[in-house]
C-alpha cells in the first residue's frame, strides 16, 4: 500500500511539473508575441510621423527655392533699371560737360576779340549782357568793302532798320549783322570808311583776325561762326550773301522744325564738279584729293545761303585751328562735318529763282526762304534789281511781326 501511494504521488508531481513547464513556455511564447505586436505599432507610427514632416520640410525648402528664383528676377529686373538710369546719367553728364566745353570755348573766343586792339562796333560791349539772353537765329551778311550799294539795297528792302532792328533782336530774338573784316593796310581808307557806315547804321559785325579777300572766304565763313557763337547765344547760325533776298520770316518757320536736333546743316544740297582747270571760276587746287579726274564733291549746301545749328557753330569755334580750307567757301564748310554725326536737310525753298519763279510759288503758297539767280551765284544787278525781287516775292512786313517761333 505504501508503495503503490508513493508511486501514485510520484506520477502526479510529474505531470504537474511538465504541465508547468508547458504553461510557462506558453506564457513566455505569448509575452513575446504580445510584446512584439506593441513595438511594432509605434514604430509605424513613428516613421509616418518622420515621413510627414520630411514632406513639409521638403515642401518649405521648396517654396523658398521658388521665393528666391522670384526675388532673383526682382533683384535682376531692379539691377537692369539701375543699369539703364546710370547710363542715361552717364549721357546727360556728357552732354553737359560737351555744352560747358563749347561755352568755355566761345567765352576765350569773345575774350580774343576783347583783347585783339580793333573795335568790334557797339556788338563787342555787349557780349556780358548779349550771352544771358537767347536768341533765335543770328543772321550773317557776306559783304566786301565794295559793295556799299548792295548793303544799302538790302536795307532797302528785307533787311529792317533803325528801332525796327532792335525791336526784331527784343521780340523775335533774330540778330541780323553785315560781316567783314579788315583791310590789308590796318586803319586806311577802307577800314574807315567802313567805320563810318557803321556809325550811321550800327549793322555790322567787324572780324579782328580776317583781312578780306576773296580767296579768303573759307577763311572768312570760319571765323565768322566762331565770332558769332562768342557773342550770341542762338538756336541757329545763318551765312547769306548780299545779292540774295530773304524773307526772315519764313527763314525763321522754317528752321524752328529742326530746334530738336542739335547737329543740322540745312541749304540747297549740291554736288558739283572738281574743276581742276587753272584759269577757271571755282577751280580746286587741292583737286588730287577727290580722286580721278572728273569727280564730284561730297554733298554741301550752296553758298549763298546755308543755316548750322548751335553745336555746329561751337564745333567750328572750338576747332577752327584744325580746320582745313579749301578754295571754295561751301566746300570747306562741308567738309568740316564730314564724319560728325549731323543731320543734312536739303530744303529747296532756300535756293528760288529771282521771278517769275519765287512769284509763283509764293502765289501757290510756297514762299521762298531765298531767291537769286543761278547763272550770277545771286540777283544778277541786285543793287537795281532787289526791289523788284521783293517787291514780287517778298512775304510783307506784317509777317514778320505777326510771325512767332
Amino acid at each position: 500500500m505504501s508503495f503503490k501511494s508513493k508511486t501514485e504521488q510520484s506520477s502526479r508531481s510529474f505531470v504537474s511539473k511538465k504541465w508547468t513547464f508547458l504553461l510557462c513556455l506558453s506564457c513566455f511564447c505569448a509575452g513575446i508575441l504580445f510584446t512584439n505586436r506593441m513595438v511594432a505599432v509605434p514604430e509605424s507610427k513613428a516613421i509616418m510621423r518622420t515621413t510627414a514632416v520630411e514632406a513639409e520640410k521638403l515642401k518649405l525648402i521648396s517654396e523658398g527655392c521658388n521665393l528666391k528664383a522670384k526675388g532673383e528676377k526682382h533683384v535682376s529686373k531692379d539691377i537692369i533699371g539701375e543699369v539703364f538710369k546710370t547710363h542715361h546719367a552717364i549721357q546727360t553728364l556728357d552732354k553737359t560737360i560737351s555744352n560747358l566745353e563749347m561755352e568755355l570755348a566761345a567765352a576765350r573766343a569773345a575774350q580774343e576779340s576783347l583783347h585783339g586792339g580793333s573795335p568790334l562796333s557797339e556788338d563787342v560791349s555787349r557780349v556780358g549782357s548779349s550771352r544771358k539772353r537767347k536768341y533765335l537765329m543770328v543772321i550773317g551778311i557776306n559783304t566786301a568793302f565794295s559793295s556799299r550799294k548792295r548793303r544799302d539795297s538790302v536795307r532797302a528792302t528785307w533787311m529792317p532798320q533803325g528801332e525796327k532792328r532792335k525791336k526784331l533782336e527784343d521780340e523775335k530774338g533774330i540778330i541780323v549783322r553785315f560781316v567783314i573784316g579788315h583791310s590789308a593796310t590796318s586803319g586806311g581808307i577802307l577800314d574807315r570808311a567802313i567805320e563810318a557806315e557803321d556809325k550811321k547804321h550800327g549793322d555790322f559785325l567787324r572780324l579782328q583776325d580776317h583781312v578780306e579777300g576773296y580767296l579768303e572766304l573759307s577763311a572768312k565763313t570760319k571765323i565768322y561762326f566762331a565770332t558769332s557763337v562768342a557773342l550770341w547765344d542762338a538756336d541757329f547760325y545763318v551765312k547769306v550773301d548780299d545779292d540774295v533776298h530773304v524773307n526772315i520770316a519764313t527763314l525763321g518757320e522754317t528752321l524752328v522744325r529742326h530746334r530738336k536736333n542739335p547737329r543740322v546743316y540745312i541749304g540747297c544740297m549740291k554736288s558739283g564738279p572738281v574743276l581742276s582747270q587753272k584759269g577757271v571760276r571755282y577751280h580746286e587746287p587741292e583737286h588730287w584729293k577727290f580722286g580721278e579726274t572728273g569727280n564730284k564733291y561730297f554733298r554741301h549746301a550752296t553758298g549763298q545761303l546755308y543755316a548750322i545749328s548751335k553745336d555746329l557753330a561751337s564745333y567750328i569755334s572750338i576747332n577752327q585751328h584744325v580746320l582745313h580750307k579749301y578754295a571754295n567757301e561751301d566746300v570747306s564748310l562741308g567738309s568740316w562735318f564730314i564724319g560728325l554725326d549731323v543731320e543734312h536737310v536739303d530744303d529747296r525753298r532756300l535756293c528760288c529763282g529771282t521771278p517769275p519763279d519765287c512769284e509763283w510759288k509764293a502765289q501757290a503758297g510756297n514762299i521762298c526762304v531765298a531767291s537769286f539767280d543761278w547763272t550770277c551765284s545771286g540777283i544778277c544787278r541786285s543793287a537795281d534789281r532787289i526791289k523788284e525781287v521783293h517787291r514780287r516775292c517778298g512775304e510783307g512786313e506784317n509777317a514778320l511781326w505777326s510771325a512767332t517761333f
